[in-house]
């Protein structure tokens, strides 16, 4: 499956040879480094594992310097592993494959996607904090009138009195709302610029301007 680990740019608008106007996401979507290769001999399966994000390796611990190659061999570590070009990373994800066709230190640009190209984007919804029936499950408010002047926003009934006797489990209440991972399905790609590593899909995506996002072929979407 292709896959790329991007962070969300923001939104704009693209605009077709005939005027028509669409509302587009623009994600900086790469680039990414293989950090890792699974092998269906060795794992079980057939993977590369991804990474994006440069930080300063004072970030990261030695466990991740390690993993990602970074750590030269030593008396005491000789078959420590390191990659050509390898490069301190703060994000990793795993992305399955049916072959094997990169190698590690290989790099990886939005030019894996191309215009008309159907994708899914998974990112961290923005966290709303605690919040009532209709922000959070889009409930509509009661009657204003007839003695119900401070039941607006109420939820009213959540179950029944003696059978069963209690709020049945997954009943949609108040509560925590966002900060949770979250999948725009079935989104068209409108734009490329792998020079800029940049990808503009139509629609919105989940999280704030600066978040991570995964985008990854449409399991759903048409061909």
């Amino acid at each position: 499956m292709r896959k790329l680990i991007g962070r969300k740019v923001g939104m704009t608008q693209l605009f077709d040879e005939k005027g028509n106007v669409t509302g587009v996401t623009v994600i900086e979507a790469g680039p990414n480094y293989v950090t890792q290769v699974k092998t269906l001999e060795r794992d079980g399966y057939n993977a590369i594992q991804l990474g994006f994000g440069e930080v300063n390796p004072k970030r990261l611990t030695r466990g991740e310097l390690g993993h990602l190659g970074l750590l030269k061999p030593d008396e005491k570590h000789p078959k420590r592993k390191t990659i050509e070009g390898a490069r301190p990373l703060a994000h990793l994800v795993e992305a399955r494959v049916d072959e094997i066709t990169y190698k590690e230190g290989d790099v990886i640009k939005a030019d894996i996607f191309a215009v008309g190209e159907r994708v899914d984007v998974t990112g961290v919804m923005k966290g709303r904090g605690f919040a009532g029936n209709i922000k959070r499950h889009g409930f509509h408010r009661q009657r204003k009138t007839h003695g119900a002047s401070d039941r607006e926003r109420a939820p009213g009934s959540i179950g029944a009195g003696t059978t069963p006797g209690h709020v049945e489990k997954g009943q949609r209440m108040a509560g925590h709302y966002g900060n949770v991972k979250a999948t725009s399905l079935n989104l068209k790609v409108m734009m490329v610029d792998p020079e800029r590593n940049l990808i503009a899909v139509a629609g919105s995506v989940p999280g704030a301007n600066g978040g991570i996002v995964v985008i990854k072929e449409s399991r759903k979407g048409k061909k």
